[in-house]
Order: C-alpha cells, then structure tokens, then sequence
C-alpha cells in the first residue's frame, strides 16, 4: 500500500523539479531579452551623439569640406539634434510643467531661424540692401511651420495609429492664445509698413507672458512611454537631470553652429540652378532652419504623442512671432547704431499680410483643440496654391481669402465660436493650480 503514496511523492518531487528547470530555463531567457533593448538604446543614443558632434568637432578644426558636403554634414548634425530635442523634452517633463519644457525645446530648436534672420538684419542697418530680406525668413518659416508642419505631425499620427484625428490637449490653450494674440496683433505691422521698438515692446511682453504662465503650469507626473527617453528616466534623479541640462545644451549648440552652414550650403546649390535670391531666403533657407522642430514634432507624432508635437510647433510659431519679430527692430538699431524702425519694402508688407492670414484661420480651425486629417490636408492645400499665383495682386487677392474663410467659418460654426472665446477665458487660467 506505501507503494502508490510514495510514487504519487515522486511524481509530485518531479514535478516540482521540472518546474525549477523551467523556471530556471526561461529566466535568462527574460534577462536576454532586455539586452537587445539595452544596445539598441545605446546605439540609438550614440548615433544622435555622434551626428550632432561631428559638425562641432570639424567646425573647431577648421576644416572646410568640398562642395557635395557643405550641406550635408550641417544637415546631419541638426537631424541629430534634433532627435536630442525630443529625448531631452520628455526627461525634462519629469521636473518642470509640460508647457515650459516644450517652450524650451520650440526656443532651443527656433535657433536656426534667429541666426539667419539676426545676420540679415544686423547686416542691413550696415547695408540697406539687406533690408528686403530681413522679415524674409520669418515670413517664409512661419508659413512652413504652420502649412507643412501641423500636417505632416497629423500625418505621421495617421500612419503610426490609423486614426484620422488629434485631439490636443487642453494645456496648449496657452500656446494657441498667444498665437492669436500675436497673429492679430501682426496685422498692424504690414499696414504702416515697417516694425518699430513700440511694436518690440508689444511682442515681447507677449512672450515674456506666455513663458511666465507656461513656467507656472501645474507640473502633473509623467508617465513616458517605453522608448528611449524612457530607458533615460530609469537612472537616478541627478543623472537623469545632468543628461536633460546636456542633451538641451549639445543640441542648441550644435543647431547654432550648424544653421549658418547649412543654409548657405542650400543657398549655393540654388544659386548654382539660376533660383531667385529672394525665394531662396524666404523658402529655401527657412526649409533648413525648420528641420529641428519639423523632426521634433514628427517624433512625438510618431510616439503616440500627437499633442505634444502640434504644441511643440504652436510654441515654435509664438517663438517667432513675438521674440523673433520683437528683436528685429532691436538688433537693426543696434547695428547702424541709432533707434530706428525696421522698414518693410511693398514685397516684405504682402508677405507679411499673407502671413498672418494664414495663421489667423489655422488658429480658428484649431481652437476647437482637435485637428484632423482632412483639416491638415486643406492647410496644406491652401499653403501649396500660393506658389501658384505670383504677383503683388494675386498675394493681396489670396491674403483676403484666408480673412473671408477665417471669419466665413467662424460665423458658420457656433461650436468654433464658443471654443474661441473658452480659448481666451481658459487659456491664461489653464493648470495655475
């Protein structure tokens, strides 16, 4: 009778073994699997390092590169930064509120633009024949940003998820605020024909307002996705700082000293096919200088944080249009060495205006906090016709289309009439708690 008890033991002795030996078996198994993830973070990070630090390196070394890789190298090392950028922002929003961690990256990634335009103004107040392409760039970048990069953010959403709609977070109502503010504001600019230090004042109080609340927001916890910023937030809370401070300061570094080359670099090669220089500085130049926040933003989108990168390119649109427009006139009295406006020729002014329509309905259109597919696909229609109808009249003609369809579908849609006033109400109180 023992027999049956004491082989039921051993069975049940056996069991336990092979259970141990399975245990055993898969628990490397488990711990290899983390390795790969482990390299391919390393890579991944090395590779953005390296990118961003090659261009620094030549840069002190003097070195000047043959004609194919004048653009190339700058571009790579931006491409670099940029990824940089987006690591840097997630990791900060562990510490500080979303909203200045990604005022901080549109500032640092806007770099590029600020030197351009900086080098055209400071050169006209010496030589007034700069003086045509001093709002130029900003012109050109502002439309890029608003026309190509809000679309391509909802794009890279679609592609990644298959859903056709962002629905943005409230917290950018802030962002969008001073956009509005600024974009109304900017209305003034072309019709007197020229940006003076009253017009600075202006601006920039706006965008001392709008990092002063964005410093202020409430700083919820954040959970990040599992990714590489995520790999980063497991060291310590002194490392994981020292690496957001480092990452912030490689990539604006290597964005300022790669932005000069890089542009001249593209302005060469369009030179070289016979491009109109005016062109190549209000489009060619700003293609360049827009990458980072272009890459930035396409890199949220396609982390599943579509929100994130539409403020990312809301904060780099407030950038420009209040600090970069606020310090035009500055800097161009600073260089023929009196205060002074910076004066608009006709073709600066309808730029200008052009300009501001288009922000003026694309904020209308996103005050409501969702953008969809349809809705990117019509900003960029919209941004593309323009190249097709050159002249001084067609430009006017098209600036008061973008008025009439801004107001058109402001009185058509009580929904986007109520969600503009709740963006004014709402957005100087969001998250203050």
């Amino acid at each position: 009778m023992r027999f049956p008890y004491h082989r039921c033991r051993a069975r049940a002795f056996a069991r336990s073994l092979g259970n141990v030996k399975l245990q055993d078996m898969t628990a490397p198994a488990h711990n290899s699997s983390k390795k790969p993830t482990h390299f391919k973070n390393l890579v991944v990070v090395g590779s953005a390092l390296v990118l961003a630090l090659q261009w620094l390196v030549l840069h002190q070394l003097q070195i000047n590169l043959p004609a194919p890789w004048q653009p190339i190298l700058p571009g790579l090392a931006v491409f670099g930064a940029a990824f940089l950028l987006s690591w840097a922002a997630e990791l900060a929003q562990k510490d500080i509120p979303q909203a200045l961690a990604l005022a901080f990256v549109a500032l640092v990634a806007v770099l590029p633009e600020y030197a351009v335009d900086m080098y055209f103004t400071w050169t006209a107040g010496k030589d007034p024949a700069y003086i045509a392409y001093a709002a130029a760039n900003m012109t050109g970048g502002n439309r890029l940003l608003v026309g190509c990069g809000w679309t391509v953010v909802v794009f890279a959403f679609w592609f990644k998820t298959r859903k056709r709609q962002i629905v943005v977070p409230t917290e950018h109502r802030l962002e969008l605020l001073a956009l509005i503010i600024a974009t109304l504001y900017s209305f003034v600019l072309p019709l007197k024909g020229s940006i003076s230090w009253i017009d600075s004042v202006f601006l920039l109080i706006i965008f001392g307002g709008y990092m002063y609340l964005a410093a202020r927001s409430h700083n919820d916890e954040v959970e990040l996705e599992e990714g590489t910023a995520a790999w980063l937030a497991k060291t310590s809370t002194g490392w994981r700082r020292c690496i957001t401070l480092g990452f912030f300061g490689l990539a604006g570094t290597a964005i300022f000293q790669a932005a000069h080359p890089f542009a001249e670099g593209l302005l060469t090669s369009g030179r070289h096919w016979g491009i109109e220089e005016f062109l190549l500085v209000q489009w060619l130049a700003p293609l360049a200088s827009e990458s980072p926040e272009f890459m930035v933003a396409t890199l949220f989108a396609l982390r599943n944080r579509p929100g994130a990168g539409i403020g990312t390119l809301l904060s780099s649109t407030v950038n420009q249009w209040t600090l970069l427009v606020g310090m035009l006139p500055l800097v161009f009295s600073l260089s023929s060495g009196h205060l002074q406006s910076l004066p608009l020729d006709p073709r600066q002014a309808e730029e200008l205006l052009l300009t501001s329509a288009q922000s003026l309905f694309a904020t209308l259109i996103l005050c409501d906090m969702e953008f969809s597919l349809r809705d990117g696909l019509l900003i960029a229609a919209l941004f593309v016709v323009q190249f097709f109808l050159p002249g001084t009249t067609a430009r006017y003609i098209y600036a008061g289309f973008y008025i009439v369809l801004a107001l058109g579908t402001l009185a058509y849609r009580k929904d986007l009439r109520l969600a503009f006033l709740t963006t004014f109400r709402e957005g100087l109180r969001r998250n203050n708690s």
